[in-house]
């Protein structure tokens, strides 16, 4: 948590003025009895009327100015709290966006969603909390311990036995309940992550009819969590009572203390008065204090899970390779010569005995893969429901890091590159088609950012850069097959698309995806079985369309389809991470038995003339 006070030093101003006008604020309240005393030891006792109507007056301007010191002080406090919280927010999702997809994984979706939200929110009350009333509460029970020393020292020791009692509840409390609140926390992480897959997967789960598991499972965590706070609460809610328990006690014994000197003329009645008002001050300050310990346990545990987030380590680390350069400092032109090209190319992509093994897996998720891909190549890999094939592309843009052996681009270590650099070279269109909600075209202007090219640069304001990006946009669409649904909707590219693209079709989103990668041009692209919402006719037109491209790019094709990889260059076959065969239609029917299964189980009716 101490880490995270880092984010208030462009705020140093307001964390001083705040907690300074709460102490003039506490000040002023502290004098309050002091002029009921003289109003009732003076006005009354003498019958001057005048007396006390000035010594309302008195009390009314220092209520008055009291409220300023509050009202500024709240201002401050706000201003500070409300500005770290954006700091830390903008912190941690952009160290978010640094952790590699293993450690995304590893640390859960719905962890990272309560940790930038709730647990910064929990965080930004603690430290308005805390600017507020830190030192305002303390201020003004030590305070008014003082002042009750000034009006009579024997009632004064009541305050010296009552404010240590307290101070002993009110931390005894505060250490038990601070690893409660963790927990509760990671409760509440469990029941984020139970509800997004209820509404991330709604659809399969009524297919199904899994209504009313969802709704028992959901239930039985809901309700360990209900149970841990309400445990939480319970030890919380002693506090209150035992203290005002205390208080009470102590205001008994100041009367009875207070009555024995007025009866014996020691004291006057408006000091018992005040003696007993600053006793009232202190039970409504240690109420705050105590409210304010439960907000500050609460901000520290999250904090301390904000932290931890904020230590992990990067588990990727970029290198100083940019686009166009080699590790050696050649240029890739320079390289062209060098052994490792093959009829004087490099290859674009290249695996060389390259191995994953996942975080916490017990056995190797790809084995020892080797083969590659020259400019304008299509490369297909096929194999069986978890056989590693999204692995594998995963690796190019460096979604997950190669345990063993090394993965290439253009000659170049993968791990050289700077992630923009690389990822500029790369187009990706994942399993599920993801869209965002906005326009057509500005889900299709996403792949011109990640590309260093942004819509909205000068010359996109132009009219002749924005004919050019319409241009690029409308081949993105013709290649992808998408042109004519998109043609046919009112607003052309301007169509709202809501979030996720649940108004299009499963086919549609796919399209769509994929035109978001070609308008970016990349070198390579990455097609993850992204046509299976596809008809075979569609899908035929679409890697026809891809392949007669101006600027040809290593096309890799991920299917479970064999009818989607028969015309690739080289086709990958992989069983259970590793290699089972490499290499064309033709010569896989041949020679290897796992392509054999895949391909008759799709057409039964070829085996016969493939063997005749």
């Amino acid at each position: 948590m101490k880490k995270l006070l880092v984010y208030l030093k462009d705020y140093k101003k307001e964390t001083v003025l705040a907690p300074l006008f709460k102490m003039l604020e506490a000040s002023f309240e502290l004098l309050i009895p002091i002029v009921v005393k003289l109003i009732v030891d003076v006005g009354i006792a003498n019958e001057a009327p005048r007396y006390v109507g000035r010594m309302c007056v008195v009390m009314i301007l220092l209520g008055v100015i009291g409220l300023v010191c509050s009202i500024t002080a709240q201002y401050f406090s706000a201003k500070a709290a409300v500005g770290f919280a954006t700091k830390l927010r903008h912190t941690l999702f952009a160290h978010m966006q640094k952790l590699s997809f293993s450690q995304m994984d590893k640390m859960g979706t719905a962890s990272m969603i309560t940790r930038m939200t709730s647990d910064v929110n929990q965080v930004q009350n603690g430290v308005n909390m805390v600017l507020r009333l830190f030192l305002r509460s303390p201020f003004i029970v030590f305070g008014a311990m003082a002042m009750a020393f000034t009006i009579d020292v024997g009632a004064a020791l009541v305050f010296v036995i009552v404010i240590p009692l307290l101070s002993v509840v009110v931390f005894g409390i505060m250490l038990i309940t601070i690893p409660l609140y963790k927990r509760v926390q990671a409760g509440l992480d469990k029941i984020l992550g139970i509800t997004r897959g209820n509404l991330t997967g709604v659809r399969v789960l009524r297919a199904f009819h899994k209504e009313e598991e969802e709704k028992k499972e959901f239930a039985g965590g809901n309700d360990k969590l209900t149970a841990m706070q309400m445990f939480v609460g319970r030890i919380s809610a002693v506090m209150n009572p035992v203290t005002y328990v205390i208080v009470n006690g102590a205001t008994i014994a100041l009367l009875w203390i207070g009555a024995v000197k007025v009866d014996g003329g020691i004291l006057t009645q408006g000091a018992v008065m005040a003696l007993v008002n600053y006793m009232s001050q202190i039970l409504v300050e240690l109420v705050k204090l105590a409210n304010l310990i439960i907000t500050v346990n609460k901000a520290i545990a999250c904090g301390n899970r904000i932290g931890n987030v904020l230590e992990i380590e990067a588990g990727l680390t970029e290198g100083t390779v940019e686009s166009g350069e080699a590790a050696d400092g050649k240029a890739q032109s320079d390289r062209a010569e060098e052994p490792a090209a093959i009829g004087g190319q490099i290859p674009v992509v290249e695996f060389a005995h390259v191995s994953l093994t996942y975080p916490g897996a017990g056995a190797e998720s790809l084995t020892d893969i080797h083969f590659k891909a020259m400019k304008g190549e299509t490369i297909g890999i096929i194999g069986g429901t978890g056989s590693g094939k999204t692995s594998l592309v995963n690796l190019i843009p460096r979604f997950y890091e190669a345990t063993a052996g090394c993965v290439k681009v253009d000659g170049v270590p993968v791990a050289e590159y700077s992630l923009r650099a690389l990822r500029e070279k790369i187009g990706v269109v994942p399993q599920k088609a993801v869209l965002f909600k906005g326009t057509i075209r500005e889900n299709l202007l996403m792949g011109r950012e990640f590309a260093g090219r942004p819509a909205d640069t000068a010359e996109g304001n132009t009219s002749a850069g924005k004919e050019a990006e319409d241009e690029i946009l409308r081949e993105a669409l013709e290649i992808s097959q998408s042109a004519e649904f998109v043609d046919d909707k009112p607003d052309g590219l301007e169509t709202q698309i809501s979030q996720g693209g649940k108004n299009l079709s499963g086919g549609q989103k796919q399209r769509l995806t994929i035109a978001r990668a070609l308008v970016k041009q990349p070198e390579i692209l990455i097609l993850d079985d992204s046509a299976s919402a596809l008809d075979y006719a569609t899908d035929l037109k679409l890697r026809r369309a891809i392949h007669g491209m101006k600027k040809a790019p290593v096309v890799f094709i991920v299917s479970q389809r064999a009818s989607s990889i028969l015309s690739a260059d080289t086709i990958i076959v992989l069983d259970d991470g590793e290699v089972a065969g490499m290499g064309t239609h033709e010569e896989l029917l041949q020679n290897c038995e796992v392509y054999q299964e895949i391909y008759y189980s799709q057409y039964p009716d070829k085996r016969g003339e493939v063997t005749a």
